[in-house]
């Protein structure tokens, strides 16, 4: 795709970085070389390559650089702790990590190479990105930088790169594995994706296909952050198919997303609720030109209905939500983006896709007409199972008329013009502005502190996040005297940010069945007053 785009558009703009920009001719020549780059290092077909970056030039170089190398691309989001990465990689079997010498993320990737089975550390510098003269004030202050250590494993971006052999052909079989894309699934245990290049390439093409504006001038708003499934389709793959430019930006904030959509005048956002929340209730919002946009596309969580129509009504722009999951490789459906949009609703399915509703206690049958069931998706874009867990893959397809079909784990019904309504959700997930948080990974790290017995964690509604964790827990009799807020500064450094409870609370005692385990659904009616 990369290759294709580039031939046509060379001097066009792929990506615009805080006002520098980056040609395709560019990103190809650089993605060329760090190939030839990873084949010198001896990179074998199917090895694998880890990204931990955030939205900066160097990702799409890294990324189609290591396809072409015939590697398998797996994403490591710059939200988890060093534990979790370390079980990442080790899980992945990842080589090589690339990442960039931001403070934020170097000293992590250093302690994850030295607690893990990772081998290199390719480091960027984040200055030689930049426009010239933010690219000398960074390199002056060295803000928020970290200093590259002088290791054997570790290896600079530029000194990875190589010309021989950069205009190598790739010849790639759309079959083979293109990238690992980590889930926690509805177990909480994480589980990679299995997506192929057919799998990435053909949701890019369906996405593509309903946009009734493609072939126009497409500049989409890069702040959904690019190791996210929803953001590598639309914002990475889709652009690149439509010969568009992404707006990047490293992280969200709603004031710099503002001044970018004034400055670079996008055509679309792709974003999750939380982003469109923070941009309408930023003094800047009501100054800010939105006529460029001519939508705006949400994912990732529920977009309320409240949320939208504000939205709208301080923009002028279309608010549309769509549906997926990362076994789907990004999108699964989507509200039209011109013509009707059933609020409420996830859309219909996308071209190629196609849906059915399983019974809520027997996945071997459908539901019965006109009532809700499990959504299940068949379609190109469905990945070929999750990474060394046949057994997890098992219960993720049902088998229906000779073909494997993705269970969604939500419950929805189905209108008579092809809407999908959820009108429930896999019941422990907490989804944290677009982010998976599943409270048995959190749990599990509580009780490993001395003073604590059992533990639960539910999501609570948060009016900026959709949903947030908080943690209930009882404590050993014979433990020394702790806080909440004690267990809460512990907790902390060994989970992800978008895993971090609101409070940590100590009770008595936690609520349990008849058999006597932990019943979530009565800590959740006591809490939050849902039925059990």
């Amino acid at each position: 795709m990369l290759e294709a785009a580039a031939a046509d558009c060379p001097d066009q703009p792929l990506a615009d970085f805080l006002g520098r920009s980056f040609t395709y001719r560019q990103i190809l020549a650089e993605a060329r070389a760090f190939a030839a780059g990873l084949r010198r290092m001896g990179v074998a077909s199917g090895d694998r390559i880890g990204l931990f970056l955030p939205n900066v030039p160097l990702y799409p170089a890294a990324y189609y650089g290591a396809l072409m190398a015939g590697a398998t691309l797996v994403n490591f989001s710059p939200l988890y702790s060093a534990e979790e990465l370390e079980a990442q990689v080790a899980d992945s079997g990842t080589k090589i990590l690339v990442t960039i010498d931001a403070a934020a993320l170097l000293p992590v990737a250093v302690e994850v190479l030295d607690n893990s089975p990772l081998e290199t550390l390719i480091v960027g510098r984040l200055a030689a990105m930049l426009p010239p003269v933010k690219s000398w004030l960074l390199r002056l202050t060295r803000k928020g930088l970290a200093r590259i250590p002088a290791r054997h494993d570790i290896v600079r971006w530029t000194d990875c790169l190589s010309s021989a052999a950069a205009q190598q052909a790739c010849n790639l079989d759309p079959d083979a594995l293109a990238l690992l894309q980590y889930t926690g699934g509805t177990t909480g245990t994480p589980k990679g994706a299995m997506l192929t290049h057919q799998n990435l390439t053909a949701n890019a093409r369906q996405v593509r296909a309903i946009d009734p504006d493609k072939g126009r001038r497409d500049v989409v708003l890069g702040v959904l952050p690019l190791f996210h499934v929803f953001a590598n389709t639309c914002v990475l793959n889709r652009t690149i198919v439509n010969r568009g430019c992404i707006a990047m930006l490293p992280r969200f904030d709603a004031g710099q997303a503002l001044q970018t959509i004034e400055r670079t005048r996008p055509t679309s956002i792709f974003g999750v609720p939380t982003m469109y929340q923070a941009m309408i209730d930023h003094p800047r919002c009501a100054r800010t030109d939105f006529s460029s946009l001519r939508e705006c596309i949400s994912g990732g969580a529920p977009l309320p209905l409240s949320l939208k129509e504000r939205f709208e009504q301080a923009t002028g722009v279309k608010v549309i939500e769509g549906y997926g999951l990362t076994e789907s490789s990004g999108v699964v459906s989507t509200n039209p983006l011109q013509g009707e949009n059933r609020a409420g609703t996830i859309g219909q399915p996308l071209p190629l896709t196609r849906i059915r509703l399983l019974d809520k206690e027997d996945a071997a049958l459908d539901a019965a007409a006109g009532e809700p069931g499990e959504l299940a998706v068949c379609g190109p874009q469905v990945m070929q199972g999750y990474w060394n867990r046949p057994d997890a893959a098992a219960k993720a397809f049902a088998r229906r008329d000779g073909e494997n079909w993705l269970r969604t784990g939500d419950i929805a019904t189905i209108d008579d013009h092809g809407f999908i309504h959820i009108v429930d959700r896999s019941k422990d997930m907490i989804n944290v502005g677009g982010f998976k948080v599943f409270p048995s990974r959190v749990e599990k790290v509580l009780l490993e502190h001395p003073a604590v017995k059992e533990a639960l964690v539910i999501g609570v509604p948060d009016d900026y996040r959709g949903e947030s964790p908080m943690a209930y827990v009882a404590l050993e009799s014979d433990a020394p005297p702790v806080s909440g807020e004690d267990l809460l500064e512990w907790l902390l450094p060994h989970i992800g940010k978008h895993e971090r409870p609101n409070a940590v609370v100590i009770r008595a005692s936690l609520p349990k069945t008849q058999i006597g385990k932990l019943d979530r659904k009565a800590l959740k009616a006591e809490v939050l007053g849902e039925p059990g």
